[in-house]
């Protein structure tokens, strides 16, 4: 795959995506961009919102085996991983597979499921690999989670812990539409009380199987001088600097930074990775990796402006 198609196949993908959720540009975009990366991504919006026909509709283009986990206050870390369960007829134990193998896991409401059962998907996340009764079992390589959640002051939930959220590359805010788009997804999906049926709205794949790999394997190909990575490793730095962080970005939050601005410059065609990629998937990738100090707090500063000010202050190269 050629990096220059790659423009034309974002396109298509916004185009398709659209067709079931209105407004998700920006949104479809970074996805990719993440999925590109070799991450993962964590939807946070209220209930309502598309978070899930989202995940649906971009496991559809690009053609990946999908399942769904439906996150509970009772599910355990074996209904994710699965379980050796013993055959009497055979006098063996047979591995049952659990959900986590599959292409592309969307994890629901995973912030209403409890901690010890959030923590069974940390090393598939990060390992792409499960470990069952001292076993391991390898996943695909394309394996991708896309993780919904409900803002965590609603009712029932349990907050992700830092070493869970670090594995989601990109925090991505899901929000009411426009009114206009609004008004489209009303009209569009009002004929039955139902979830809408992607066959019948032409929602196809995108990318071939036999490309899928292959787009994984892009970024790689894009060059990043030595400025841009300095600029990554400046934004990371001023983040652990910052009087109203307590905690802020780590090293391999600047690595995975400068990752992804390599896959959003394939997105735009380009073989050469800008400060302004960066700059533009800074806020997604940090918002949910940085601590207020107890003081900004209580003083009412939010994560959104402290990186406002960030993004601001440090200077990028030219």
């Amino acid at each position: 795959m050629e990096i220059g198609e790659l423009p034309g196949r974002l396109e298509e993908t916004v185009e398709r995506v659209g067709r079931v959720v209105y407004g998700a540009r920006r949104l479809t975009r970074d996805a990719l961009t993440a999925f590109m990366a070799g991450g993962h991504i964590l939807l946070e919006g209220p209930p309502g919102v598309a978070k899930t026909l989202f995940a649906r509709a971009l496991a559809r283009c690009l053609g990946l085996d999908y399942r769904r986990l439906q996150c509970t206050p009772d599910l355990m870390p074996g209904d994710v991983l699965g379980a050796n369960i013993f055959d009497f007829r055979s006098q063996e134990f047979h591995l049952t597979k659990g959900p986590v193998f599959c292409e592309f896991l969307l994890a629901d409401e995973i912030n209403r499921t409890p901690p010890k059962t959030q923590a069974a998907l940390l090393e598939a996340m990060q390992e792409r690999s499960v470990t069952i009764d001292g076993v391991s079992h390898p996943l695909p390589g394309t394996f991708f989670v896309t993780a919904t959640q409900n803002p965590i002051e609603h009712e029932g939930t349990y907050p992700l812990p830092e070493a869970q959220l670090d594995r989601f590359l990109f925090k991505l805010i899901v929000s009411y539409p426009a009114e206009e788009e609004e008004v489209l997804a009303v009209r569009a999906h009002s004929t039955g009380a139902g979830t809408p049926d992607l066959d019948a709205l032409g929602v196809e794949p995108v990318f071939r199987r036999e490309e899928i790999g292959e787009l994984r394997r892009i970024p790689g190909r894009i060059r990043a001088d030595e400025d841009v990575a300095r600029y990554s490793v400046g934004l990371a730095r001023a983040t652990r600097e910052h009087p109203s962080l307590s905690v802020g970005l780590s090293t391999r939050a600047a690595v995975v930074l400068l990752a992804a601005a390599r896959a959003a410059a394939a997105l735009e065609g380009r073989d050469y990775a800008l400060p302004d990629d960066l700059k533009s998937l800074f806020f997604p990738l940090a918002r949910h990796r940085v601590i207020l100090d107890p003081g900004a707090q209580l003083e009412g500063v939010t994560e959104e402006e402290v990186l406002e000010e960030i993004v601001q202050s440090v200077v990028p190269p030219r």
